[in-house]
């Protein structure tokens, strides 16, 4: 999964607002890790969720 730097910065900006419903917050943390190249497991390990979670 590759990211550009933009998409990023809204996925960290979405991830920190406290007005961003909270699904849409965890996958705004879940995309940029697993697009560093994490994969589901430590991912999931890394933001304690279930690795069902990630995988979805």
């Amino acid at each position: 999964m590759v990211s550009s730097e933009e998409e990023r910065r809204t996925l960290t900006g979405w991830a920190g607002r406290h007005s961003t419903a909270q699904g849409l917050a965890m996958r705004a943390r879940i995309v940029p890790a697993c697009a560093e190249g994490g994969g589901n497991v430590a991912v999931a390990a890394w933001l304690r969720l279930d690795r069902k979670t990630v995988a979805r």
